[in-house]
């Protein structure tokens, strides 16, 4: 049986957790990572030397990189192009969103959150706030204009490339503190009608419609 270590509250152990319900995959998961710990012991670090989360077992086959996991498992288990697309443009274009999440999406919602939720002696600090939410507009700008005639980042379907753009979206209209900062979010048309259709997604309200914690 497919093994998964990780906590349900890390942006990248949803992504994996969101595609094995999708795709009805049977697996185990181990908690790891913060206080769970055992993400820094030794048999893991054999495994997974990043000492990262999620890190997976597949009878035998090992991946860590949780969009590299997910694509490993729809390659594996999605024949009928649930969350991977059949059509070539439309699957490159999912590659295409999953790939911008996690190299424009999520290291501009990262500070936010690091200041938000998990704050470092001393508490937020005003700057760094004001500097990632003109980042996380700029992000988030982009993806508006990507979904313009679409329901979904790669066309009418959920795939695998709403992933990613939805657990981080989830953050910025959920994250509790971000009207406290003393900002307004940006009225983006296409980006709303696109998080209210994610939740009528099964997976998103089970895995990623959460604490942000």
């Amino acid at each position: 049986m497919l093994k998964i270590w990780g906590r349900i509250n890390s942006s990248n152990v949803q992504k994996v957790l969101w595609t094995c319900d999708a795709l009805n995959i049977p697996y185990e998961r181990i908690e790891a990572g913060m206080h769970h710990g055992v993400n820094n012991s030794a048999d893991y670090r054999e495994m997974n030397p990043n000492g990262r989360i999620p890190t997976i077992d597949d009878d035998g086959f090992v991946l860590w990189e949780s969009n590299a996991i997910v694509r490993y498992l729809c390659a594996k288990h999605d024949a009928q192009g649930l969350l991977m697309p059949l059509d070539l443009q439309a699957r490159a274009n999912a590659d295409r969103w999953m790939d911008w999440a996690t190299s424009t999406l999520a290291p501009a919602m990262t500070p936010l959150f690091w200041q938000l939720i998990r704050p470092a002696l001393g508490g937020p600090k005003a700057d760094v706030i004001a500097s990632a939410r003109e980042e996380i507009v700029k992000a988030l700008a982009v993806l508006d204009h990507g979904l313009r005639g679409k329901a979904f980042v790669a066309g009418d379907a959920v795939s695998m490339g709403d992933i990613p753009c939805a657990i981080q979206v989830y953050r910025w209209f959920e994250m509790p503190g971000v009207e406290d900062a003393g900002f307004k979010r940006p009225d983006y048309k296409n980006l709303a009608a696109w998080y209210a259709r994610l939740h009528t997604v099964p997976q998103f309200k089970k895995w990623v419609a959460i604490a942000v914690t």
